[in-house]
């Protein structure tokens, strides 16, 4: 079974809260994966991960923030298939 951990301050973290929260597949009851559930610390981790993060974020330019997106939105459009079976298996 595939296990999904944290992403925080920009690179993957396992959860140290030993705790999961299943997902299942509505069409088959399947359970393919699970989601690791964050401790309060984890989440402290990732709030504080995110402050940190902003000001670099406010600071950047319009062209690079536009840039970032435009780049995301490609990704979003390349992955469209793939992500509409996750969305859907879910």
């Amino acid at each position: 079974m595939k296990t999904l951990g944290h992403w925080i301050g920009g690179k993957p973290v396992e959860s140290v809260s030993g705790s999961f929260g299943p997902v299942y597949d509505p069409a088959t009851g399947a359970q393919p994966t699970r989601v690791s559930l964050a401790s309060a610390e984890e989440a402290d981790a990732a709030v504080a991960a995110a402050r940190e993060a902003y000001p670099d974020w406010a600071q950047s330019s319009l062209a690079r923030r536009t840039a970032f997106l435009f780049r995301y939105r490609e990704l979003l459009d390349a992955h469209r298939d793939e992500i509409a079976a996750l969305i859907t298996a879910e």
